[in-house]
């Protein structure tokens, strides 16, 4: 490594200022920095001197990916195999090998979009703007086909990619500018502007059309209680086919790297531990969503209400827009109340648009872009609070 060091510090001189290559600076930068640390440190002024920069802190949250990644990878080729099949009950574990081939063939092309897509916009704005790529993307390019349904045409992540880059982002000045998720904001805009290719019996089966086998996630078939023609006659019958392990697991249909608890959960892990991600937003938000799902039990009154408040926790997105999508530093609430105030909220509002609102059966979607915009609010006034908390102890010494 220290070899193709010394290489890219001769390559340098080139690409400064004055160089024959100066114009492709943000790039030779982007590659650079990507590989080693900058060569340029902090020499004076109170400021906090760490090895740890953006970039090493944006793989982290890769990291904690990888594994909702590999499961989906594995979930994915094993829907894919239903539908080839037309046969909803095969063993989930059988013909791994296969499942796994079939999966990748249908994430690979997903990530590839989305980083081909993304990264030449962040490119053409870097050299527009003079700057090395944005570190930031290297999340959301992952994030992004993780929240997308298994077949989603990839047309339409490329322009969902486009619009959430270039207006979640890039207008507002780049990484840590936006207001909103970037990832949610592309899922968002496919969700509004193509509803009928993220939503449904047949988006999560990777493509395939086949009779008799449906491909509704869980949440789907919850809602349809809502209707004058549910799925299930009552809800043991639900919880039956959709039961609480099935859903921990993540053996169960849904977008592709959101379907397992567990998988969510041993990301937490990882973000906690390294300091990336908070801890109280992530509580928070499961505290919120529990506590929501228990007064709809209270009220009660048909399948959807009545559905144990752990079960929400479980089914569709809410333990990965925990995890991954709330805890975003930067759309995110900032103080150490705030945290748990926005956390809470956002689980409250998710449960509550799933709920109360069939039309929008994944709620956490909406529930963390609502908070996003809330968040400079709920810091405000907690820093008003706490300043005026101390005026009065000034008063009364």
């Amino acid at each position: 490594m220290k070899f193709l060091e010394n290489i890219l510090h001769k390559m340098e001189p080139n690409f400064v200022k004055g160089g024959k290559l100066e114009k492709w600076n943000p790039l030779f930068e982007t590659l650079s920095t990507f590989a080693f640390s900058p060569k340029t440190v902090t020499t004076k002024g109170a400021h906090i001197r760490d090895g740890v920069d953006l970039k090493r802190t944006m793989m982290t949250v890769i990291i904690a990916l990888i594994p909702c990644l590999l499961f989906g990878i594995y979930n994915t080729g094993h829907w894919a195999m239903v539908a080839e099949q037309g046969n909803r009950d095969l063993i989930f574990w059988a013909d791994q090998s296969t499942k796994i081939l079939l999966g990748l063939k249908v994430v690979l092309p997903l990530i590839v979009v989305s980083y081909g897509v993304g990264l030449l916009i962040e490119f053409i704005f870097g050299m527009f703007r003079g700057h090395s790529l944005h570190e930031g993307f290297l999340v959301s390019g992952m994030l992004i086909p993780l929240v997308m349904p298994a077949d989603v045409p990839l047309w339409m992540v490329a322009i969902a990619t486009a619009f959430a880059v270039i207006i979640g982002k890039e207008v507002f000045g780049g990484t840590g500018m936006n207001i909103v998720n970037i990832a949610l904001t592309a899922r968002a805009f496919l969700f509004f502007a193509y509803p009928t290719s993220m939503s449904g019996d047949k988006v999560w089966l990777a493509g395939k059309e086949v009779d008799g086998v449906s491909g509704s996630t869980a949440l789907g078939d919850l809602a349809s209680f809502m209707s004058d023609k549910p799925v299930f006659e009552n809800l043991d019958a639900y919880t039956s086919n959709y039961s609480l392990f099935d859903s921990v697991v993540g053996s169960i249909p849904g977008s592709v790297g959101e379907t397992s608890v567990i998988a969510c959960l041993i990301g937490a892990a990882i973000l906690v531990f390294s300091g990336v991600g908070s801890l109280r937003i992530i509580l928070s938000f499961f505290v919120g969503g529990f506590v929501m799902g228990l007064l709809l039990n209270l009220i009660g009154g048909n399948p959807y209400l009545d559905l144990p408040a752990y079960y929400h926790l479980a089914i569709g997105g809410f333990a990965f827009g925990a995890v991954f999508m709330a805890t975003d530093p930067v759309t995110a609430a900032q103080t150490a109340n705030g945290k748990i105030i926005y956390g809470f909220l956002g689980g409250l509002i998710a449960i509550i648009i799933r709920v109360l609102n069939p039309a929008y059966p994944e709620g956490v979607m909406l529930s963390i872009l609502l908070m996003n915009v809330l968040a400079p609010i709920i810091d405000h006034y907690v820093v008003q609070g706490n300043i005026k908390r101390r005026l009065k102890r000034i008063k009364t010494a």
